[in-house]
């Protein structure tokens, strides 16, 4: 079983690795797109966090969620176990006397409650009831080459 586990890690690797090698010559081409640099550090940090939640064992089945009759967007949705996941992710590039998860406000826990419901309502109904929801948040720290993370699984609820 361990192999089996190495394996998985490897190939999660192997999958960000090769992301990694794809927008490093999307840049070295000119073919980035123009993004505003703090929005480019979220979409980083998103993406490192999608892969280091697989690694702790998440089935991620959604990334940058959205429903066209509401505001904003899960950052990835995933199953934990039989928990039903929505993570927010805050990335920083730095480390200073506010940690990157108190981002994640009233108003933001609001928003992805909300848009969780919505993701429920899609659900057919026998299994809406039967699902366990949790919300997590994800704090990446991409600081002088290296990522960091800390991860707050059930960082608030639904109240």
């Amino acid at each position: 079983m361990a192999e089996a586990g190495t394996i998985a890690r490897l190939w999660i690797d192997t999958q960000e690795w090769s992301l990694g090698w794809l927008h490093g010559l999307q840049t070295r081409m000119g073919r980035e797109p123009e993004t505003a640099p703090h929005l480019a550090t979220g979409l980083d940090g998103e993406q490192a966090a999608y892969f280091e939640l697989r690694r702790r064992g998440y089935q991620v089945v959604a990334r940058r969620w959205t429903n066209p009759r509401m505001r904003g967007d899960v950052d990835l949705i995933g199953w934990d176990g039989d928990w039903l996941c929505f993570a927010e992710v805050k990335t920083r590039t730095e480390r200073d006397n506010t940690p990157a998860e108190t981002a994640v406000d009233e108003d933001k826990r609001n928003m992805v409650r909300g848009l969780a419901r919505a993701y429920l309502r899609a659900l057919p109904e026998t299994e809406r009831a039967a699902v366990p929801v949790r919300f997590d948040v994800v704090s990446v720290y991409k600081i002088e080459g290296a990522t960091e993370f800390e991860v707050f699984p059930g960082a608030f609820g639904w109240q």
